[in-house]
């Protein structure tokens, strides 16, 4: 009984983290913001690929699979697009496809968790 108790309680707490931070609000005020994005014209430019999910449960993982919240309170990050890419503190692209989505720049994963 312990070990199912224990072997439980690992795995929610594994569940938790693998979809922690990608139901995202946009914010109105960079000041409200975790992260401070730029999205940018090129793929190449990016540190992040971005595929916009149409529902949340398809958000999974720190891999790119973002789903925007309509609520502030059921996001894991609150984001803030910056017009300028000096002020952002991670670059995006928005891709079309699902499996585009990915790190580029493996230095600022943790920006998302």
């Amino acid at each position: 009984m312990k070990n199912k108790i224990l072997f439980l309680s690992i795995f929610i707490l594994f569940a938790g983290i693998s979809t922690f931070a990608q139901k995202v609000y946009s914010c109105d005020y960079k000041s409200d913001a975790d992260v401070k994005v730029y999205v940018a014209s090129y793929k190449s430019d990016a540190d992040l690929v971005v595929y916009k999910c149409d529902y949340k449960s398809d958000a999974s993982g720190n891999n790119g699979l973002w789903y925007f919240c309509n609520y502030k309170s059921d996001a894991d990050k609150k984001i803030y697009f910056c017009d300028y890419k000096s002020d952002a503190d991670l670059v995006i692209y928005f891709s079309d496809y699902k499996s585009d989505a990915g790190w580029k720049n493996s230095s600022k994963q943790h920006l998302m968790y």
